[in-house]
C-alpha cells in the first residue's frame, strides 16, 4: 500500500492505494492524456455528491474494476 498526496481541483488529499492500482492509474491518465490529478479529480466528481457512499480510495478501485471490464468486453468474440 502506497499513501500519496494529490491536489483535487485546490484541495490537497491523501490517497492510499495499492501498488498495482497506481500503476495502472498512471497508465490510464497518461492513455488519455491527463495529469493523474485531473483523472482522479474525474473519478472524485463521479462519485457523485454523497461521497459517503465510498471513499476515494475505493471510488478508484471500482473506477479501474470498470475500465478493465470494458476493455475485457471490447476484446470478446
Amino acid at each position: 500500500m502506497k499513501k500519496r498526496s494529490v491536489n483535487i481541483l485546490g484541495h490537497q488529499t491523501s490517497i492510499t492505494l495499492e501498488d498495482e492500482f497506481w500503476k495502472i492509474l498512471k497508465a490510464e491518465a497518461e492513455a488519455r492524456s491527463l495529469s493523474l490529478n485531473k483523472l482522479i479529480a474525474e473519478i472524485d466528481d463521479a462519485r457523485g455528491q454523497n461521497n459517503n457512499e465510498n471513499n476515494l480510495s475505493s471510488a478508484i478501485r471500482l473506477y479501474i474494476l470498470k475500465m478493465l471490464q470494458q476493455k475485457l468486453t471490447a476484446k470478446a468474440p
